[in-house]
């Protein structure tokens, strides 16, 4: 539209933002929990209940969106986001700081599809590979800035930094959201899915944080069960109210199109790698290498540097190859770069590590703006809304589950080898498991046919490109 360019920045700020939030209180946990008086094991609250109102109010951002109008959605979730971390900086009780980090993820679970989906009804099918280069960036940066930006803030300032630093960026980002991206109303609003609401609610935020705490020892192992077991069930009752209602709040039809059945189910595979990374590579090198959070954060952070060096690229790659060739060989390539994690010892060089690392970040990058990107590619305009909100709900999912089977792997090879304290060794097997899973995900996406996203691409598959060159070849002979 007018401005192509900045509102994939504007977006992408405001979504780091809810990332690095996310994982940034993580190593000062400690420090929280000595200020307001409580025991750091107990503010992991603070952890699992911005999970919890993430997936309870992601489903409703699709109709919120389309009521009100997703640029007034996204400045409201981008306050609402503020008013939270105001009310974490001056926390002075548990329930306290557990009430207001609830009120953040209720602003983040506004934001992120609802900045999704002001970009793709901001920006031109044909121009949305290069958007969303910028705006899968929060995603990949945020888990791995966050735990040693929290570090250094912890100890070189105070930690209600942590969050005060959010209102000078979440202010600028409404001004210029208000400013420069347009209101984009929605064409026809649907009647609100009110049971679907509840259902779906229960269903995501009992998969999702049953997944989150499984094999964390922060939840005994009959609740955990009780809520992924409960989560299915609520699932599987939205899944049958959602069969027979017009306007479902999760619309399950839109899993008809092969490109948007591609990035949900392929892109959940993949994702369950990625998510465990930002778990298991800082506790490896912290109680397996005896590093520091802040020297482990210096290690990990090399991967930033990949996943920013690749956006440049992206459009023209894809344009290249195609997004089914890219999809199926660059997942391989990316669940490689995981899995060689396992090879990590406490004698390899840090320049080993930090180049794997850093070539996994391209890998991984790559990988996520085209899977953002091709779930759009067969998705009418008046089903924006409703897709980009399924796209979140299997997001936060598999990250859940990223963690859940990561956990599960170490504790597992722990009770095999009959030891009780962990070294790196026992890290070996979570790796190899969770890159096999990414790279399961390459299966998907090969069977998408040649030319699917070419409209975003630009590319032209061989067969196609043919009778194109021909034609060619005919009109320069007659001219």
């Amino acid at each position: 539209m007018q401005h192509p360019r900045l509102v994939p920045l504007i977006v992408a700020c405001a979504l780091f933002m809810e990332q690095m939030d996310s994982t940034v209180i993580a190593t000062s946990l400690p420090a929280i929990a000595a200020d307001i008086g409580t025991n750091p094991l107990a503010l992991k609250l603070a952890l699992t209940s911005y999970l919890l109102s993430l997936a309870v109010f992601i489903p409703a951002s699709g109709w919120t969106a389309d009521r009100f109008g997703a640029r007034a959605v996204f400045s409201a979730a981008i306050l609402v986001f503020i008013l939270g971390s105001v009310g974490c900086a001056f926390a002075r009780s548990l329930e306290g700081f557990v009430a207001a980090r609830i009120l953040q993820g209720m602003g983040g679970a506004m934001m992120t599809p609802v900045g999704r989906l002001v970009l793709v009804r901001s920006i031109d099918k044909k121009d949305l590979v290069g958007a969303m280069a910028w705006v899968t960036v929060p995603a990949l940066v945020g888990p791995v800035v966050g735990p040693p930006l929290g570090g250094f803030i912890t100890t070189f300032a105070s930690w209600p930094w942590i969050f005060l630093i959010n209102i000078p960026i979440g202010l600028i980002g409404i001004a210029l959201a208000l400013r420069y991206i347009d209101p984009l109303p929605a064409e026809t609003v649907d009647r609100f899915d009110g049971t679907g609401m509840v259902l779906a609610g229960l269903g995501v935020s009992g998969l999702a944080f049953g997944l989150s705490v499984a094999g964390l020892e922060l939840v005994p192992w009959p609740y955990v069960t009780a809520l992924v077991v409960g989560g299915a069930v609520f699932m599987t009752l939205y899944v049958l109210h959602a069969r027979r209602t017009p306007a479902p709040v999760l619309d399950f039809a839109l899993f008809r199109y092969q490109t948007f059945r591609a990035s949900i189910v392929g892109g959940f595979l993949f994702r369950v790698g990625v998510g465990a990374i930002p778990f298991l590579l800082p506790l490896m090198l912290q109680l397996g290498f005896g590093m520091s959070p802040f020297q482990s954060g210096l290690i990990t952070f090399v991967s930033a540097f990949g996943a920013l060096g690749i956006k440049t690229a992206a459009a023209w790659i894809l344009a290249r190859f195609g997004f089914r060739a890219i999809l199926t060989a660059n997942a391989v390539l990316a669940a490689s770069s995981i899995a060689a994690c396992a090879i990590f010892t406490p004698s390899t060089p840090v320049v080993l590590m930090m180049g794997i690392l850093l070539f996994g970040g391209v890998f991984r990058s790559l990988q996520f703006t085209s899977i953002n990107t091709i779930a759009y590619a067969e998705i009418g305009a008046a089903q924006m809304s409703r897709a980009t909100a399924m796209a979140a709900v299997g997001q936060q999912l598999s990250l859940s589950a990223g963690v859940a089977v990561g956990a599960l792997v170490v504790e597992s090879t722990l009770r095999w080898t009959g030891s009780t304290d962990i070294t790196a060794e026992d890290f070996a097997p979570a790796f190899i498991v969770v890159g096999l899973i990414s790279a399961s995900s390459a299966l998907i996406f090969a069977r998408l046919p040649h030319d699917a996203g070419s409209e975003m691409s630009g590319h032209v598959p061989v067969k196609a490109a043919e009778p194109i060159a021909a034609a060619e070849k005919a009109d320069r002979r007659l001219g």
